[in-house]
């Protein structure tokens, strides 16, 4: 079982160099940015009256069909066709404004939570599928008008700004009327009267069509920007997943996530419950056992009650090492006093394999101590597994923070590497399985790639509730 990351995250590529695929950020704003733009929105835009036509023609043919053979009943299933596709022309508008430029709009989740999915709720789910008639309503009406008014618009802007500038090319192929000037000395001869007795008109005319064509050319971003702007707002509003949906996933990922957190903190009790009484509760007993014999044999054997009185104290240093073991299992002192990445690199340098430590941090980073905790139980589960099970030779340590553009997230990543025989995955009940709650606990995810053959890289990827000063992205 693997599950992703929904960002960016580093992997490990055939060669076992780590490397990281970076999510573009936001183009410059300024005037040049809103330049390197213009191409994929004109493209948007001209295309936009052709695909509108096309999902126009199909989805009142499917639809209107569908209704008037409703009463056969075989009408609600075409229906529930033109709905499907809609749905698709849906999709395909979302994705073209990615294509110009745009951020993301999420679409909305067509299955919903808890239902199990069947074929008549296929046939016949969108039927009661609000965001399928949005839809719908979107790819015949809405999308249409906008895409006339866009489309046309854009073409006029166009002309008149390309048709201007290139005005001294053309011009001179146009008839001139033998009793007034044309183009823009005529309308010139209407507002001021006495402007056409100039020396050249075809110069004058030129320099004034140069001079409207430059100016609709300067203003052409802004309006392409505009009008693929209109469209997205739209998107949002028809295309795009309803906040409330939203609302409602966020209020079961927390109780999904309160319930996770619940059980690996009885299991974590439980396990330590078990050390304790197979570890020092025994050591204990044994020395409570032999203080006893001590003190039976002082009198009569001094030699055996100093060998025993010897034993003992070994067993109360076994005993007070094991409880100093247990302790860090609780809360590291170096964790606590030293933060976590010199907590990891202590961790690091106990491991039976070489580990590469690779952090990307600000020096003296101090995160919310239940997230440092966590990170570095799981870091040592992580190590713990590698030696035991992945016979490999050399192990990566990756520790980053990162932010996601689109919605401002920071995450802190966790990624161990190793270059063994691979073969990780998520099994019931046992270490990886225990991870992937803690993460679930504290709303992070668990990511596993571990092919046949290696390498294995399993990531811990943890939200933070705010942004942290100093954090940076990994590049």
């Amino acid at each position: 079982m693997t599950t992703t990351t929904p960002a960016t995250v580093p992997h490990s590529g055939e060669s076992g160099s780590l490397e990281t695929v970076q999510t573009p950020l936001s183009e410059n704003p300024g005037y040049r940015g809103l330049w390197r733009s213009v191409p994929r929105e004109l493209g948007f835009l001209l295309l936009a009256l052709p695909v509108a036509v096309i999902a126009l023609s199909v989805l009142s043919t499917v639809f209107f069909t569908g209704v008037g053979m409703v009463a056969i009943f075989v009408g609600l299933f075409v229906i529930v066709a033109a709905l499907y596709a809609a749905r698709g022309f849906g999709l395909v508008e979302l994705t073209r404004l990615r294509w110009a430029g745009q951020p993301a709009i999420r679409p909305p989740r067509w299955e919903r939570d808890g239902q199990p999915v069947t074929p008549l709720r296929t046939l016949l789910g969108p039927l009661v599928g609000g965001h399928y008639w949005l839809y719908l309503l979107h790819g015949m009406v809405v999308n249409f008008v906008i895409s006339l008014v866009s489309w046309t618009v854009t073409v006029v802007w166009l002309s008149i700004a390309l048709g201007g500038v290139t005005f001294w090319l053309w011009g001179w192929s146009i008839p001139q009327g033998q009793e007034g000037a044309t183009g823009l000395l005529g309308l010139g001869e209407l507002i001021l009267p006495g402007t056409q007795g100039v020396g050249n008109p075809y110069l004058v005319e030129s320099l004034l069509e140069l001079a409207l064509g430059l100016a609709f050319l300067a203003t052409l971003p802004y309006v392409t920007r505009g009008l693929v702007l209109v469209h997205r707002f739209i998107g949002q509003g028809m295309l795009g997943a309803w906040r409330s949906e939203a609302l409602t996933r966020e209020v079961a990922d927390l109780s999904a996530s309160r319930g996770a957190a619940v059980v690996a903190e009885d299991r974590g009790l439980r396990r330590l419950e078990r050390d304790i009484h197979d570890g020092p509760q025994q050591r204990l007993v044994r020395l409570q056992m032999d203080l006893a014999s001590a003190e039976r044999k002082l009198d009569t054997d001094p030699a055996a009650a100093r060998a025993l009185l010897a034993e003992a104290r070994e067993q109360a240093h076994d005993t007070l090492e094991e409880l100093r073991a247990l302790s860090r299992g609780l809360v590291p002192p170096i964790l606590q006093d030293r933060g976590l990445t010199v907590a990891l690199e202590s961790l690091a340098a106990r491991s039976t394999i070489p580990v590469a430590l690779e952090f990307q941090l600000e020096p003296g980073l101090r995160l919310p101590s239940e997230i440092e905790r966590s990170v570095y139980f799981i870091a040592a589960e992580l190590l713990t597994n590698a030696a035991k099970h992945s016979r490999a030779s050399g192990i990566r340590l990756h520790l980053a923070l990162r932010r996601v553009p689109d919605d401002d997230s920071t995450w802190l990543d966790l990624w161990v590497i190793d270059n063994g025989i691979g073969g990780a995955v998520l099994t019931e009940s046992h270490g990886l399985c225990g991870l992937d709650e803690r993460l679930r606990g504290l709303r992070g995810l668990l990511s596993i790639d571990s092919p046949a053959g290696g390498p294995t890289n399993v990531g811990a990827h943890i939200p933070l509730a705010e942004t942290l000063p100093g954090s940076i992205v990994v590049s």
